[in-house]
């Protein structure tokens, strides 16, 4: 079997009402995704999705004509692509898709099959005041979540505690609530300073006296040292890793005992097959391993597979804060979005490959290039 094709379809969905995103310094109007089509000599087609690949162009002839199964090799080539150019890992994510379609066999089955589903937290992404989060929460809560993540923002710390106390106030104890600071990585144009070690300090030991299960990224991914004080003067989890663009990165957080939750997100990170080695090497320092998933239902599932084929979690992160963020926005080019089930699991399609469909008439509609 041989690659005979590598298609790029670039979509952009309008937005409105816009979505208000904690990361983006102005309200989104629009929502951009590429679709990668990887079809073979055989007919066996893959999809993945996550990265925007720009400049994937200049690099698909290292892997035309190759044996699309021969996927170690295809991600030594991505990560020599990763240090002259940007983050091709949806490439591997349809590599996989075929892998699956031509064993008969979902992805996760590929990486373990440890489970066909796994309870998701709801991941809030705008910045909203104490009562209407508390609100959306207890929406959250009826939909089925058992868990949520609360993005709070460096600059309004007081307020975002607050935001987190009315939230736990009104959801009660039985649920897990997250806490995300987003410090380790900055969109384009963040030239803000990131907060000091005290202010952190501080902060955390107020959202540990809420019970709050982990602090995402408090600090910036290199200080090592500060995190770890974090952890031992609060007592807080701190997860972290979403955006590490290499395995020596993640793997020296490892060796440092850095983290207690590790996020690397597989087609924004460092890929399925490296991710799947982050987390068997977590589970043996007694460490959680729950990758980060914002991109869009092909991202969703392709972190899926991996984290339920080697038995991660507890939860897996589902972008969820209607409705500025649904999983029909969020999935626009696929025939049925994601979704959890009524009481807030995210299974395993039990299809071989990744088991997207892909809405071929919303791809040529949204399609930009």
């Amino acid at each position: 079997m041989k690659i005979t094709a590598i298609r790029l379809d670039r979509m952009r969905l309008p937005l409105d009402p816009p979505f208000n995103a904690a990361w983006d310094p102005v309200p989104r109007t629009w929502f951009d995704a590429t679709l990668v089509t990887v079809e073979t000599d055989e007919g066996v087609t893959g999809y993945g999705s996550g990265d925007t690949m720009d400049g994937f162009e200049a690099y698909e002839h290292l892997f035309l004509g190759r044996d699309p199964l021969a996927i170690v090799n295809h991600v030594k080539t991505l990560e020599t692509v990763n240090f002259h150019a940007g983050r091709y890992w949806p490439l591997e994510a349809a590599l996989w898709d075929i892998f699956g379609k031509v064993t008969g066999r979902p992805v996760a089955g590929l990486f373990g099959g440890a489970t066909d589903r796994l309870p998701a937290y709801a991941s809030f992404g705008e910045l909203k005041p104490p009562a209407e989060r508390a609100e959306a929460a207890l929406a959250a809560k009826e939909a089925g979540f058992r868990a949520m993540k609360i993005r709070i923002s460096r600059d309004r710390l007081a307020q975002g505690v607050e935001t987190v106390r009315a939230t736990r106030e009104a959801v009660g104890p039985d649920i897990a609530i997250m806490v995300d600071l987003n410090q380790s990585w900055r969109m384009s144009g963040d030239i803000d300073p990131a907060l000091d070690l005290a202010s952190v300090r501080r902060v955390a030991a107020e959202l540990a006296e809420l019970d709050v299960l982990w602090l995402e990224e408090p600090l910036p991914q290199y200080d090592v040292a500060g995190v770890r004080t974090v952890r031992a003067q609060t007592g807080i989890r701190v997860a972290g890793g979403e955006m590490v663009r290499t395995m020596p990165e993640l793997l020296h957080l490892l060796e440092c005992d850095a983290l207690d939750v590790y996020q690397p997100d597989v087609v924004l990170s460092v890929g399925m097959l490296r991710a799947r080695t982050i987390a068997e090497l977590a589970f043996v320092k007694h460490r959680w391993f729950t990758p980060h998933t914002w991109s869009n239902g092909l991202g969703v599932l392709a972190n899926l597979h991996v984290v339920a084929g080697v038995g991660g979690g507890p939860y897996v992160e589902f972008p969820y804060d209607p409705p500025g963020w649904t999983p029909q926005r969020r999935d626009f080019f696929l025939a049925r979005p994601i979704e959890v089930d009524s009481e807030g699991y995210l299974a395993v399609p039990g299809v071989p490959g990744l088991g997207a469909e892909i809405d071929h008439d919303a791809v040529r509609r949204w399609r930009i290039t």
